[in-house]
Formats: C-alpha cells, sequence, structure tokens
C-alpha cells in the first residue's frame, strides 16, 4: 500500500509536536504532480549517470566519437563500396552518419532506459519517490553522446563541403521521437526486467538485429517499392527525419513512413506508462 505524508498537514503541525500524520493512498493520486516536486531529483540521478559513465574512462567522451566512427567507416565499406548502392549526389559517410546518429540515439537511450530500475535497485528499495524518474534520468547520457557525435558530423559536414540549411532546425523533433521510442520500450523492458532479470540479455539482441533491418547503411528512399514495407518500422520514419535535416532536405521524407513512426511511438509510449504504472508499486518488494 502507499503511503505518503501529506504537506500541508506535515507543515501545519507545531514545531514541538511530535505526532505524524500518514495519508494512504497519497502517492497515487498525486503521482504526476510528484514528479515535478521532485524534479531535483530527476536532475541529481541525470547528472550522476554522466558522471559515472564518463568517470576514471581512459578514452572519455572520445568513446561517444569512436564506436559511431567506426560503425560508419565498416557501413560505407560494406552498402558503398561492395554492394555500390548510389548517393544521390551526397557524400556517402555522410549518408551512414546521419543514420548511426539516429540508430545510436535510439540504441543508448533504450539500453539506458532498460536497466535503470535494477541498476538503482539500492535507492528503489529504501527510498519512496516517483520510480519513473530513474528511466527519464538515464535518457541524459545519450543526449550528452549524441552531442558529441552532433560536433563530429558537423566538422564532417564541412569537411566535405556541405553546409547546414535551415532544415536543421526540424532535428530537435526527430530527436524526440528517437527519445520517445527509446523511452516508451524502456518502460517495457525495465518494468520487465525488475521480476524476469533474463530480460537484460533480450535488450541487446535486440538491438543487433534492429540496426540491419533499419535503413542505417543506406538510403531508404531509392527503393521505392520497398517503403510501405521499410514504413513497419519505427525507426525508419527517424531515420529518413535524421537525414532529411541533416542532408538539407536531399533525402526525401516519406509522409507515411513518418506518420506511422509517430503513431507507433504513440502507442508504445501510453502502453509503457500504463504497464509501468501497473507493476511499479511491487518494485520494491521484488527488486
Amino acid at each position: 500500500m502507499d503511503v505518503s505524508v501529506s504537506p500541508a498537514q506535515a507543515s501545519s503541525a507545531p514545531a514541538a509536536a511530535t505526532g505524524l500524520v500518514i495519508e494512504a493512498g497519497r502517492a497515487e493520486r498525486h503521482y504526476w504532480r510528484d514528479l515535478w516536486r521532485y524534479r531535483e531529483l530527476l536532475g541529481f540521478l541525470a547528472w550522476r549517470d554522466v558522471k559515472v559513465r564518463y568517470k576514471q574512462a581512459v578514452l572519455g567522451v572520445a568513446w561517444a566519437f569512436i564506436q559511431p566512427a567506426l560503425t560508419t567507416a565498416i557501413f560505407v565499406f560494406v552498402f558503398r563500396h561492395l554492394a555500390k548502392l548510389p548517393d544521390g549526389g551526397v557524400p556517402y559517410p555522410l549518408i551512414v552518419l546521419s543514420g548511426v546518429m539516429a540508430w545510436q540515439l535510439f540504441a543508448s537511450s533504450l539500453s539506458g532506459t532498460s536497466g535503470s530500475l535494477v541498476g538503482n535497485s539500492s535507492l528503489i528499495s529504501k527510498v519512496y519517490f516517483p520510480r519513473l524518474l530513474v528511466p527519464l534520468s538515464s535518457l541524459a547520457v545519450s543526449l550528452v553522446d549524441f552531442s558529441v557525435v552532433l560536433a563530429f558530423f558537423l566538422g564532417l559536414s564541412l569537411w566535405f563541403g556541405h553546409w547546414p540549411s535551415w532544415h536543421w532546425l526540424a532535428l530537435p523533433l526527430f530527436m524526440a521521437m528517437a527519445l520517445g521510442a527509446a523511452f516508451g520500450l524502456g518502460l517495457w523492458f525495465t518494468a520487465l526486467t525488475v521480476k524476469y532479470r533474463d530480460f537484460r540479455f533480450l535488450v541487446p539482441f535486440l538491438l543487433q538485429i534492429g540496426i540491419f533491418v533499419s535503413p542505417v547503411g543506406y538510403r531508404a528512399d531509392f527503393f521505392p517499392q520497398w517503403r510501405h514495407l521499410f514504413a513497419l518500422n519505427p525507426m525508419t520514419g527517424i531515420i529518413d527525419g535524421f537525414r532529411w535535416s541533416l542532408l538539407g532536405g536531399q533525402h526525401a521524407l516519406s509522409p507515411v513512413a513518418l506518420l506511422v513512426s509517430l503513431a507507433l511511438i504513440a502507442i508504445t509510449i501510453t502502453g509503457g506508462l500504463w504497464f509501468f504504472r501497473r507493476t511499479e508499486r511491487k518494485f520494491a518488494d521484488v527488486i
């Protein structure tokens, strides 16, 4: 049973009083209000995750650059030099890196979110706060990593003579879509991982497969006969959006893929919040 002390009752009691009034069910009724009240805790958890991510790391922030750079080099070799896929007049490294950026933001956010509750088990089992803050705070590391790769993309784009355009203004929208997709799925996985620890091995496996079934290393707009099939993957609309923004509109943006992505993201977040809230009260007992 959720119990919580009413702030109004606590503040109205005289300083010399020793009584403590506990209001049953208050945490359930004021859950979303408590999310705002605990916003400082959200910032603290996010800052702690970022510090842990880079503390005592040999390569430090450079690791956030090395991984996408190597992935881009491999995909360019496979899809451009071996498969001979067209580039549409855009340097192929920019095509691949823009897709890798979208995928990395999604993948790192999903990995962090799905393991967030188990990683904070000692905190969850001892202190009450809205548990939703934990998966939310895990997104901070992904954004820091993304900012490093975005700076790398900007430098590479300028080196190829490809200057940023007004399309970059739409990039935050597609970033929010990637974070939303990862957050929605992560809520399912992190809640299930609390009870069934095998789910921690499922996420890396799905991400390994997902990078190949998503148009990360190639342009989906060059395969019109497969566009509707590609659109069933919510990452297709997100990756198309990243490329449309970062490549200055030189990549076709499929309205169908974009609408499907938005619909699936909305369903995933809604379902994830419902399942997370339904199982949240049992986390401290089984974690």
